[in-house]
């Protein structure tokens, strides 16, 4: 007697990251184009070819589904620039602290000025400022890591004797990103390298005559 040879069971793993890719995609696409307050968990499932409750099964609301998102194309945006587990990014430490500030900075712009990113980079802000389950959530997974780069690399200048040893790093680092950071999302003016250069030097240099 001639049996059928058994069939591989599916692999659901593969179908779950295929999926959730699939989720991701979806929630990126439709924020950028119908804006977050449109962007709805049915628009989400429609657009990815899944059913509702397999979103509910992983999420629990379109913040949650659109920060894992924004996470993943961050992650994946360190991956094209060289950045793994293994060597994650830093900044730069040439032993000149303001060219190394503007650099990081200036790749910022770039970021922010990217339609990828921007629309829910937006999103997420503005969410996170009425909702502190999503601000917060924003902060820790997304803003600490970037935060973190700057200490470090203020740090670093503090052991050369390039900034006074007093100086609380984390509170020093605002002088760079919380004027970016306002400038983009109130849109007080442009977003340039001139600008973002001009607040390092500002910020290194006081405004005091010397």
């Amino acid at each position: 007697m001639v049996t059928q040879p058994a069939r591989p069971a599916p692999d659901t793993t593969r179908r779950s990251e295929k999926s959730r890719r699939a989720i991701y995609d979806a929630a990126l696409a439709l924020v950028g184009e119908v804006g977050y307050p449109r962007t709805t968990i049915e628009a989400i499932a429609s657009r990815a070819g899944v059913g509702k409750q397999t979103i509910y099964r992983w999420w629990g609301s379109k913040a949650d589904v659109l920060l894992e998102a924004f996470l993943d194309l961050s992650a994946q945006a360190a991956e094209e620039a060289g950045a793994s587990e293994q060597e994650p990014y830093a900044i730069p430490d040439t032993g000149d602290l303001a060219a190394d500030i503007k650099a990081v900075l200036r790749a910022t712009v770039d970021q922010l000025g990217d339609p990828r990113f921007e629309a829910p980079a937006r999103a997420l802000a503005a969410e996170g400022v009425v909702n502190e389950q999503v601000g917060r959530a924003y902060m820790a997974n997304l803003m600490e890591p970037s935060i973190q780069l700057y200490v470090d690399r203020l740090r670093s200048a503090q052991e050369a004797g390039q900034v006074r040893p007093g100086i609380d790093p984390r509170i020093a680092l605002e002088f760079f990103i919380s004027p970016l950071a306002q400038r983009w999302l109130q849109y007080t003016g442009p977003i340039t390298y001139d600008y973002t250069d001009t607040l390092v030097d500002y910020a290194l240099y006081g405004l005091a005559p010397r």
